[in-house]
């Protein structure tokens, strides 16, 4: 055999092997990518969304330590009006030793809307509230309230 020949018959076994994928086997590989989100997505999201309720739990526990400290500093806890900045910044509280948190804002909820302070509280010295991803009082699941008294 001639180098020439052998050169040839190189280059049309690399032609006919780098023909590519065809639309049948795309759309194979396409239909199990999707058999198998299907299968999977659904518990992934539903456990990613659980979640949220626990981090306000946690939030509203952290403002619970937080406001503690302060009426031990100050011998109250902050009024309404002052709300969850006096943890950050002194209303003009005698005894003030703060920041009592270690952010420099104030966090909203995992639903990005603001917790809902009330300084005396109809359940106690003081209600914080997430009204959970509806922003309504009441409601189920996801919607839930969580709030500082249960």
């Amino acid at each position: 055999m001639t180098e020439a020949y052998m050169e040839q018959n190189k280059r049309k076994t690399h032609k006919e092997n780098s023909r590519g994928f065809t639309l049948i086997e795309l759309l194979v590989v396409m239909a199990i990518i999707a058999m198998l989100a299907a299968l999977v997505g659904p518990p992934v999201i539903k456990k990613m969304s659980g979640n949220k309720p626990k981090v306000a739990r946690t939030q509203i526990e952290l403002f619970g330590q937080g406001l503690d400290s302060f009426k031990l500093d100050t011998g109250k806890y902050p009024t309404t009006s002052e709300g969850l900045n006096a943890l950050l910044t002194n209303p003009g509280a005698q005894g003030w030793d703060g920041p009592y948190l270690k952010k420099s804002t104030v966090p909203l909820d995992p639903w990005n809307k603001p917790y809902q302070y009330q300084s005396p509280g109809s359940h106690g010295d003081y209600d914080l509230i997430s009204y959970g991803a509806d922003g309504a009082a009441g409601g189920e699941g996801e919607n839930k309230d969580i709030n500082s008294w249960e």
